[in-house]
């Protein structure tokens, strides 16, 4: 389905034609002085150059064109030569229309692709914090942008189970609990299916270990050493790893359940270490890699660089493999399995650089086929009111659970100040409203840029937040069902504006498909929420203004009916892909 810009460009494109200029001088806009009017067109000022004529002219002639045209109500021409636009109700609302019967509001899908998106990224033994919030919210959202525009799109936690963490847990749990059988080398049995610790011994665990690493020497070489004999398998070691991560994995589930965020694939550094032997190989055997101080780096500097690039180390000079080692083989074993068109990175911003040298090692070595795009999403930090990394009261990293439940707490107070539900109704809602204040309060400000997280804010049922916009959800749910229990009623149709805000009700929905298509090209659910913002404004200024229920006129009330009915569908879509969705009341 064509959009509507382009339909009114189109139709002023053949008006300039008609009077002897370029059509391509009609491209319409939206104006940017809706006082004065809906649409403008500026081309009658490029046009004054190129025919060597006052522009003014050109737009008396182009407006006078279009003055019988039925798209229209008034089409005027306003010195020095701007073209002025107003739509024609009834055109409006058969435009509507037709995106309503359209599959997918009348988006213009593009070509399906296949697309890997690397978003969550906690490591194994540790609570979820704050800190993993914009990744698994901004991750998701886009995830869910990419499937409605119909690619394949294949979400991975990519989970940190590797390296000296894995050493230091194995390390103190053998130190606690030296009698278990996976340090006895001589045992030769099963290993227990349960695990020797439960999640909450785990994560006290690993923090402790990391904490005795830096002052005790001794610890943290049997740290090193228990490292390396669970990466050369040993047998008991790796039965420790593989009930770390059964414990680990279960606990984050629960915990991404919370926020609604799923992934398709829950693969870990580890899968990744079969393709590193052959990758270093490889750019060995090209003379991509060589040693420099006892690594093994390649050079990936360019001579336009305006900022220092390092080589991108490979190993280390007693051979172990780092983060970028491991980044470099998934994204071999993407290819090999999946063969994505694309691979997007929801990282923080601050490791831009490791992405930098990650993916030129990929470009030089052509580790992927050169039409296959690699693009880092780093987003902001997210901060508490004093301008630096949200923590908690006592200074210390806020668990996202802890986070959660403050949100709904906060909501449920709100809910219960009305007392209109039952407290198990508030806290069952409190979870959802709490969910939208927690996404829409991230996903509303563009990802690259830090944002001030405020619960009181975040959680107002008035303003720019997610209660808002499921409040204005809730609104129409509430006339609807009392339309749907109405006696007398006509059948539902769309019809022409009868007053300004219905109008620009209508119009606020024709702009679904432009928003669309820039958030899903653009990566930028902050684009989304704007949108909906407009749109919850709009049509609760068009409810203050008309007596929907009080109408007497039962097909002007049925035409409103239809068209508030429309926004519910748009918004539901829209929050849909921001990962939230709205209560029956709130």
């Amino acid at each position: 389905m064509k959009k509507l810009l382009d339909l009114i460009s189109a139709e002023v494109g053949a008006a300039f034609e008609s009077c002897g200029y370029d059509a391509n001088l009609g491209r319409v806009t939206i104006s940017n002085r809706p006082d004065l009017c809906e649409f403008q067109c500026n081309g009658a000022m490029a046009g004054a150059k190129l025919y060597k004529k006052a522009p003014f002219m050109i737009a008396d002639a182009v407006a006078a064109a279009l003055d019988s045209n039925e798209m229209f109500e008034e089409v005027s021409s306003v010195k020095p030569g701007f073209i002025n636009i107003r739509l024609s109700g009834s055109y409006l609302a058969s435009y509507v229309k037709q995106m309503a019967e359209a599959e997918k509001h009348g988006v213009e899908l593009p070509k399906k692709e296949t697309i890997m998106i690397d978003y969550g990224g906690p490591n194994v033994a540790k609570p979820l914090h704050v800190g993993h919030l914009r990744s698994a919210i901004i991750g998701e959202s886009i995830k869910r942008i990419l499937r409605y525009a119909g690619h394949e799109v294949i979400g991975d936690v990519h989970l940190g189970d590797w390296g000296l963490q894995m050493g230091l847990i194995i390390e103190e749990l053998k130190e606690r609990k030296p009698q278990l059988c996976y340090f006895d080398e001589s045992y030769e049995g099963e290993y227990p299916k349960e695990a020797p610790f439960t999640i909450s011994e785990l994560e006290e665990i690993y923090p402790a270990a990391s904490a005795k690493s830096k002052v005790d020497e001794a610890f943290a070489a049997k740290a090193h050493d228990a490292t390396a004999k669970l990466q050369q398998g040993d047998r008991g070691y790796n039965a420790v790893w593989n009930h770390i991560l059964n414990v680990s994995v279960s606990d984050l589930k629960k915990n991404y359940e919370k926020l609604d965020v799923s992934f398709d694939l829950w693969k870990k550094e580890s899968d990744a270490q079969p393709y590193i032997p052959d990758m270093v190989e490889m750019l060995k055997k090209r003379g991509f890699a060589y040693i420099s101080n006892g690594a093994l780096v390649v050079d990936v500097a360019k001579e336009d660089d305006t900022k220092e690039v390092p080589p991108c180390i490979i190993l280390k000079s007693d051979g172990a493999s780092l983060y970028q080692t491991t980044d470099l083989a998934t994204i071999v074993e993407r290819q090999k399995l999946f063969a994505p068109d694309r691979i997007l990175y929801v990282v923080d911003k601050r490791q831009e650089m490791h992405f930098t040298q990650v993916f030129r090692v990929v470009r030089k070595a052509e580790i992927v086929p050169e039409e296959v795009d690699l693009t880092f999403l780093g987003f902001g930090t997210m901060n508490g009111k004093d301008g630096k990394p949200f923590k908690t009261r006592e200074g210390g990293v806020m668990r996202l659970e802890y986070l959660i439940s403050e949100i709904n707490q906060a909501v449920y107070d709100k809910i219960m100040e009305n007392r209109s539900v039952t407290e198990e109704e508030a806290r069952e809602t409190a979870k959802i409203v709490g969910l939208s204040a927690l996404k829409y309060g991230d996903l509303s400000n563009q990802a690259s840029k830090d944002y001030v997280f405020d619960i009181d804010r975040f959680t107002s049922f008035e303003g720019n937040t997610g209660p808002y916009i499921l409040y204005t959800i809730v609104r129409i749910k509430s006339i609807l069902k009392k339309y749907e229990e109405q006696e007398k009623k006509a059948a539902l149709a769309f019809a022409a504006p009868q007053n300004a805000s219905e109008k620009d009700l209508m119009l606020a929905l024709t702009r679904f498909q432009d928003v669309f298509g820039q958030a899903e090209a653009e990566y930028a659910p902050h684009k989304l929420c704007a949108y909906i913002y407009d749109l919850s404004n709009a049509f609760n200024k068009f409810y203050h203004e008309t007596k929907i229920m009080a109408e007497t006129d039962l097909q002007k009330q049925a035409g409103y009916v239809c068209l508030i009915s429309y926004v519910k569908d748009v918004l539901e879509t829209c929050i849909d892909m921001l990962g939230f969705y709205a209560p029956d009341r709130m």
